[in-house]
């Protein structure tokens, strides 16, 4: 299954939506005592279907913090959203992390705990289901939305895949319109 092209962030702070995941203090202990050290993950989107992921280590938590941007603003990718929602349920898999992502009707909002809600939030989803179905370590459950985010499929992805005939898989996909319909009839 191909990846998702990776986006070029800009130097400059343009709008980006940036969220501390978690941050791990390490102690190492030496002759003299105990020596600590930080570990960051740092979710960074622009709300609009493009999120990356960062993890950063240093003696400091702002420099582990600075480190880890840097990392997520390099590692951005786009995500297909169908609206203001994924196209389709996706599983995602890391260690004995996972993680399961449903669409969900209009107005449902992210259902899912903190981490997820972060990264789908950063990705520019605001309606969806999720579970999580295995570790609840926020560095593995944020690598199994990362796979589950990248295996996510456009309309045309999905056609070349199958080889199938693209009109016919768009008239089955047109989930824009179907929502659409749906808040319609929801608020007559």
């Amino acid at each position: 299954m191909p990846r998702q092209q990776k986006i070029q962030a800009p130097e400059e702070d343009s709008g980006f939506i940036e969220k501390i995941l978690h941050v791990n203090r390490v102690a190492k202990v030496v002759k003299g005592g105990r020596r600590f050290s930080f570990s960051t993950l740092v979710v960074v989107g622009d709300g609009e279907g493009h999120v990356g992921i960062g993890h950063g280590k240093a003696n400091e938590v702002p420099e582990a913090i600075r480190k880890a941007t840097e990392q997520a603003r390099k590692g951005m990718f786009e995500v297909p959203l169908a609206g203001r929602t994924i196209p389709h349920v996706v599983e995602g898999r890391f260690g004995a992390g996972r993680v399961l992502l449903r669409p969900a009707a209009p107005g449902t909002g992210v259902i899912a705990g903190p981490v997820v809600r972060a990264i789908l939030d950063a990705a520019g989803v605001h309606d969806a289901l999720t579970k999580s179905l295995g570790s609840n370590n926020p560095f593995n459950l944020s690598k199994a939305v990362d796979d589950a985010l990248h295996r996510i499929e456009s309309p045309q992805q999905y056609a070349l895949r199958t080889s199938g005939d693209m009109e016919r898989v768009i008239e089955n996909y047109q989930f824009k319109d179907r929502l659409a319909q749906t808040e319609a009839t929801r608020r007559t």
